[in-house]
This record gives C-alpha cells, structure tokens and sequence, in this order.
C-alpha cells in the first residue's frame, strides 16, 4: 500500500519557488549579521582606533563651518532678522532625527549609517534609495563646503598680501568662470589626509575644529560690539514663509552631525560612545549657530547680507574699523571650512564602503589597504567626483541639491527607528528616543515640511538624481548584492 504523503513514483518533488521581485526588493540584512561584518572589507579590516572625543570632534567637524560661515548670507536675505528664527527651526529638525541617529547608532553601530539602519529595517530598495541619497547629501556637501573655502581663501589672501585669485580661476563656469581651482586643491588636501588612515586624519580634525570654535567665539566678542537693536526693529520682513524658506537653506548647515555614525566600524566602543558624540555635537553647534547668527543681524542691517559670502569677516571689519580682525577671523574660517571638507568626505568614503561590502556598488569601493587600514581606492574614487563638482558647479545649486538628499534619509532614519522597535522590541539600546514613536513621527514630520520647502528646479534635480539611481540598482545591485547571491546560493544547494 502506497503511503499517501509520498509523490507518486513519476513526479519529481517541485525545487523551491524562489522569491518574487516584491520579496528580494524587501529583504531585510539582519541586525546581528550588519554588527557582525562591522570593519570587515576587501582584504583588511578597518582599525578601532576613535574615542568619544574623536568622535565627538568628527560630528563637530562635519557640521560646524560653511553653514555658518557662508550659507549665513544666503539665509538672512530670504528671512530678515527672523534668521535666528529659522535656525531653531532647522535645529529641532535635526534634533527630532538625531536623537533617531543616536538610538539606530547604539543598536546598530557599523558604517553605513542611515543606509545600514533601512537595510536593517525597511529592506534593500529603501537602503539603496537611502545610500544614493547620502552619496548626494555627502558627495555633493563636499563639494558646497569646498567653494565656501574658496570664498574665504579669497578674503584672507586680500588682507594679507593685497591680491586675490582671478575670478576665472576661482569661480565656476555658470558664475562667469573656467574653474574653482581653490575648491579643487582642498578637496585633494582633504584626501591626502584620509590616505593615511582615520586615526591620523582624527587628529588633523580636532586642531581644525578647536580653531574653529576660537574663531566664532572671537567674531561673537568683536561683533556684539557693533550691535544695533533698531537692526531688529522689523523681525519678520518677508512673513513666515521667508522663515521657512531661510529654514530649508540653513537645514544644510546641520548637516554632518551624523558622521559620527559613520566612524561606527572606527569606534572602540560604538555602541557607548556613537549616541553621546551625536548628541554632543549637535547641542554645542546649535548654540554656536543661534549666538552668531543673532550678533551677525544685530550688527549688520539684514539687507546688506544680499550678495555677501563672506559675511562675518565684512562685520568684523566693519565693527572694528580695520581689516585685521576680518583677515584673522578669514585664517579661522580657511581652516576651519577645510575640517568640514576632511570630515564629509570621511563619511561619504565609509558609507560607500558599507554599500560595497554589501554588493549593491562595485567591491573594490570596499577594499582596505593593508598599511592605513582605509579604502584607498574608494577614497581616491570619491575625491576626484567631489573635485570635480567643487571645481564646476555654482554654490547655491550645491546646497539645495544637498539639503533635499539628507531631508529624504533623516525622514527614512526616522521611520526606522518605529520599524524596529516593533520587529525588534527586545534588541539592545543603549539609547532610546523618549517619549515613544512621538518623536521620531515629529521628525518625520519636519523633514516633509523642510522638503516642501525647497524649489521646484530642487525637486527637479533630485527626481532625476532618484531616476538614475534605480537604474543602477536594477542593472547591478538588484543581482549581485550578497543578499541575492546567498539567496541564489541557497536556492541551488536545495535543489
């Protein structure tokens, strides 16, 4: 008698159905398996080698600099005095997601930063719509950042040695120049630093931040003497949308104080030090913001910010009577706008490494060099696409381009943080947002608001960016990334 459960003797068992496209789009990379590949690449393994200090002047690094120094004018025009306004406002929006950061960074301390915490979460489409974001908010604020360098370069040579560099070789082509050859030189510098691995590179970027924080310092006690309270007298010229407007520019000057996160696979201990380095530098940096931004529009009327992009080093001059102070506070910001460059470029490189190890972009961006423990080859690849947008693309459509990218994944960081609180309610914390999904639903909230604040030639620009991006997934990281290989891998032993 035939047993029922058996086949009949002329069929062959049916092999595995393998997983739909809707099922591969969403695989998730388990938490346990993102922790347990932390430093591991092509050949090497990253060196742990950064404290809660390193990490901490990193974060501070990556943020403190064009935004204050350059963006500055480009926000005041748009809300008046009510600037000091709008940088709370872009402050709490990056404080609703930092503190998402500081959860996700404790229980999932590895490079990729919000790319890894979708991958986690949210599945491999999210991840790679949020790694390609990041290669915008990162790759693209690099190149902003190094022509505010440019732009104060310029003041400091003019009060030192009385000679600029000609407008050919100091601006891009779409502002009446060839090249931004200043741009492009500090970038390089930036890489030479990150060649010799992240250790070295952390040192060169405490320097650089301590000077800068001497340098907004002294511009606060020479300006405050210059403070005129009628300067003040109509706060709001340009209404609420002004503010809003002003709000989305600004937001690009919180970008960075996530790149902590990135340093997660760098870190000696990640899981302690990544959520306090975060908070950290976001609280001294907004500070920092909000005191020069009210001792900026006290001493200058808020009209006369239009055109300026080296602002602070004009009210120094202005205030003091002489061009020393401006020419000293141009040496901070010179130095001080460079640590920014060094640091962004620090997180593109290991966000880019994270997205390599995994599959979803070619491995040799994954490569470490057995000498620095750093992916040379990644860094090298990164320096010259950030030169060479630095070198011939305008600022303002640098900086919009940037803010749009990391609105979209602080927003995605936000969403995670609910995800895996629920898929994941027992995994280990070492930080938790308070107050339940209340904060992180308010974070969410005020990416959405910032975004729709953004011109539509912005949105234009990200759609395509967006377009191009999943036609690469779907002709390369779609197959090859690791989680499809294991699935093909699995599929076939089965059979």
């Amino acid at each position: 008698m035939l047993d029922q459960g058996a086949p009949p003797h002329n069929q062959i068992p049916a092999a595995p159905a393998s997983p739909g496209v809707a099922a591969r789009l969403m695989r998730r990379k388990p938490v346990e398996r993102l922790v347990a590949e932390g430093g591991h690449g092509e050949g090497g393994q990253l060196r742990r080698s950064l404290g809660l200090w390193q990490l901490t002047m990193i974060s501070i690094g990556a943020t403190l600099g064009t935004g204050i120094f350059v963006v500055l004018g480009d926000a005041v025009p748009k809300a008046g005095p009510a600037v000091t306004l709008a940088f709370v406002i872009a402050g709490l929006t990056a404080l609703f997601s930092a503190l998402s950061y500081a959860e996700l960074a404790g229980s999932i301390p590895v490079a990729g930063s919000s790319y890894s915490y979708a991958y986690a979460t949210l599945g491999e489409l999210v991840a790679w719509v949020c790694g390609w974001c990041l290669v915008l908010e990162y790759g693209v604020s690099v190149a902003a950042v190094a022509v505010g360098w440019g732009q104060y370069l310029n003041e400091l040579l003019d009060g030192t040695i009385g000679v600029t560099i000609p407008a050919a070789l100091s601006s891009a082509p779409g502002e009446g120049g060839i090249i931004n050859l200043p741009a492009l030189i500090v970038v390089l510098l930036a890489m030479a630093f990150l060649l010799g691995g992240a250790r070295e590179s952390a040192r060169a970027n405490t320097i650089m931040v301590c000077v800068k924080i001497a340098a907004l310092v002294l511009f606060c006690a020479i300006g405050v003497m210059g403070f005129k309270s009628g300067n003040y007298a109509d706060f709001m010229p340009l209404g609420m949308s002004g503010v809003s407007a002003a709000g989305a520019t600004l937001f690009f000057s919180y970008i960075g104080f996530d790149a902590a996160s990135t340093a997660g696979e760098e870190a000696k201990d990640p899981k302690r030090d990544l959520p306090r380095a975060i908070m950290l530098s976001l609280i001294i940096v907004t500070a920092l913001y909000v005191l020069v931004a009210a001792v900026a529009v006290g001493a200058w009327n808020w009209k006369k910010f239009d055109g300026s992009e080296a602002s602070l080093a004009g009210i120094m001059n202005d205030v003091s009577g002489q061009t020393f102070w401006g020419t000293l506070l141009a040496l901070g910001a010179v130095i001080s706008i460079a640590s920014v460059v060094l640091t962004v470029l620090y997180g593109q490189t290991r966000i880019l490494f994270a997205m390599a190890r995994d599959g979803l972009v070619p491995k040799a961006l994954g490569r470490i060099h057995p000498k620095t423990r750093a992916p040379r080859l990644n860094t090298v690849i990164v320096s010259l696409f950030c030169g060479a947008l630095a070198a011939l693309i305008p600022l303002g459509k640098l900086v919009d381009a940037t803010s749009i990218g990391t609105l979209f994944a602080f927003g995605l960081v936000n969403i995670a943080v609910i995800v895996l609180r629920v898929r994941r309610p027992g995994l280990e914390r070492t930080f938790k947002v308070p107050f339940g999904p209340v904060l992180p639903v308010l974070g969410f909230l005020f990416c959405a608001y910032n975004m729709s604040s953004l011109d539509t030639v912005t949105w234009v620009v990200f759609g395509c960016w967006m377009a191009a991006g999943l036609v690469f997934y779907f002709l390369y990281g779609y197959r090859r990334s690791r989680l499809a290989t294991d699935d093909a891998l699995a599929a076939t032993a089965e059979k």
